[in-house]
């Protein structure tokens, strides 16, 4: 079967790929970025790549008209202040296009909306799902709520709590009711649902076994991680303060904060669970979701990270506007060193950042995300999905992969930071010698104050780490 997958380079699109190749499904993956989609080699003969954005409707005559079934995976969440309307025309143009062509079925992962008082970030949702109801294809919705696994949202806010704080003082929607349900059920759902009669016209609540407070999934997860933690409510913190705690301590966006701190004021508890029954799907509880995730963690095996995703940064960028790096009216600190193990080099380079630190001065480091948390920026808590893995559109800390290539010795940075311009980071190999560009394109007389206010640190910033790089380990 032909299936189209939008959100292609999101968390569940990435998840949801190889399955669907796997049940030897043919997949068309939308993407607005093509250079931000890179899927395995394993798979890429069994899917097509269009460049996609469904709020530009020119762009949507890229679509095959003969498809079978299509996923919805589109979230605008975090990326404007104007994310409902965002989303209101993103799906009355797929809704719109889809009704010229073959499509059968469309399945739309929604969260669960059974309260009359929505958060916006819900109410978006229902929206969404009522548009999607007036196409004339059959609308499966099924409705989630926290999703747990290794790189989602949800576990990595949970996960930055408890290790990072044996005591909370929280706000009081902590005593909110909620069902998790981890990301192997999830894909379960999708998988099962795809050109399945029985649930054609339908919308379905999905969620683990258990029904619990947030307060309790903390407390839980710290149990699984072995940690003792003591969690306090207080009502005095406003919408507005919860989320700048939230916002400080973990690794989420400002305005994902927000829009969280809104929804988790709302239960999200199933209504029923008949389509367990219907798929014969038996979801795992939520301790098994926090031991599986850490079990992918410890062996490399995340799939995908809401942090790689644009919605954990501040800015959303196409990769292709920024990958050639300018060289006019730009500040430039450009070093360079001899090289005697090409492969170590490459090897260290493509470690850096997350727990590996930056080789050098990681306390100025450190501080530099805490001043870049402070007036908004994304900070250091990002971190890196994988260890020793970087794919292009990739977070590392507070910067965005904009080109990793290892036979070629090349890796590009782009900075997420807060800064008064715009700020590339690179390291390319010619020979037998490194290169380690800094390049930055200020913006007015700030972003040239900003530059030289800077400038004292790079000695030790820069020149350290790019000896650093290129030292020979002791044999």
């Amino acid at each position: 079967m032909r299936i189209l997958l939008t959100g292609a380079t999101g968390y569940i699109g990435k998840r949801i790929l190889p399955v669907l190749v796997k049940n030897g499904h043919h997949v068309i993956c939308c993407v607005r970025d093509p250079k931000r989609f890179n899927p395995p080699e394993s798979i890429k003969s069994f899917i097509e790549v269009i460049q996609i954005d469904f709020l530009k409707e020119e762009t949507l005559k890229n679509i095959p008209k003969d498809i079978d079934a299509a996923y919805y995976l589109i979230h605008s969440m975090s990326n404007s202040k104007e994310y409902e309307k965002l989303e209101e025309i993103t799906a009355t143009n797929f809704k719109n296009h889809l009704n010229t062509t073959s499509v059968k079925q469309v399945i739309y992962l929604s969260g669960i909306v059974n309260e009359d008082n929505l958060s916006k970030h819900l109410q978006s949702r229902k929206n969404v799902e009522n548009i999607l109801n007036e196409g004339r294809f059959s609308l499966t919705t099924l409705r989630a709520g926290i999703i747990v696994g290794s790189g989602s949202a949800s576990f990595e806010i949970i996960r930055d709590l408890v290790e990072k704080l044996p005591i909370m003082i929280t706000p009081k929607w902590l005593n909110t009711k909620c069902q998790p349900i981890g990301i192997k059920d999830v894909i379960k759902f999708l998988e099962e649902s795809l050109l399945n009669e029985k649930v054609y016209d339908q919308n379905f609540d999905i969620g683990g076994p258990d029904i619990l407070t947030y307060k309790e999934m903390l407390l839980e997860f710290a149990k699984v991680r072995g940690f003792k933690r003591w969690i306090f409510t207080v009502p005095v913190m406003t919408p507005k303060l919860s989320s700048y705690w939230l916002y400080f301590v973990t690794s989420t966006s400002y305005k994902l904060a927000v829009s969280l701190v809104e929804s988790m004021k709302v239960e999200v508890v199933c209504r029923d669970n008949r389509i367990n029954q219907i798929l014969e799907v038996n979801p795992e509880g939520y301790t098994q979701s926090i031991e599986r995730a850490f079990t992918k963690i410890e062996s490399n095996q995340i799939i995908s990270s809401w942090k790689d995703s644009q919605i954990s940064g501040v800015k959303q960028i196409n990769i292709s506007d920024f990958i050639d790096v300018p060289n006019h009216g730009c500040y430039k600190d450009i070093r360079e060193r001899k090289i005697i193990s090409q492969k170590d080099v490459i090897d260290k380079i493509w470690r850096i950042g997350g727990d590996n630190g930056w080789y050098s001065a990681n306390l100025l480091w450190k501080i530099r995300g805490i001043i870049d948390k402070i007036f908004g920026g994304v900070g250091l808590r990002r971190g890196r999905t994988n260890p020793t893995h970087i794919e292009t559109g990739d977070a590392l800390d507070f910067w965005r992969v904009l080109y990793a290539d290892k036979e070629e010795g090349r890796l590009l940075l782009f900075a997420e930071m807060k800064v008064p311009g715009e700020a590339w980071l690179e390291f390319k190999i010619e020979k037998d010698k490194l290169i380690q560009t800094a390049t930055f394109r200020p913006n007015g007389l700030l972003g040239r104050l900003y530059w030289y206010s800077v400038l004292p640190f790079h000695g030790i910033v820069f020149r350290g780490m790019i000896n650093a790089i290129t030292k020979q380990k002791n044999v």
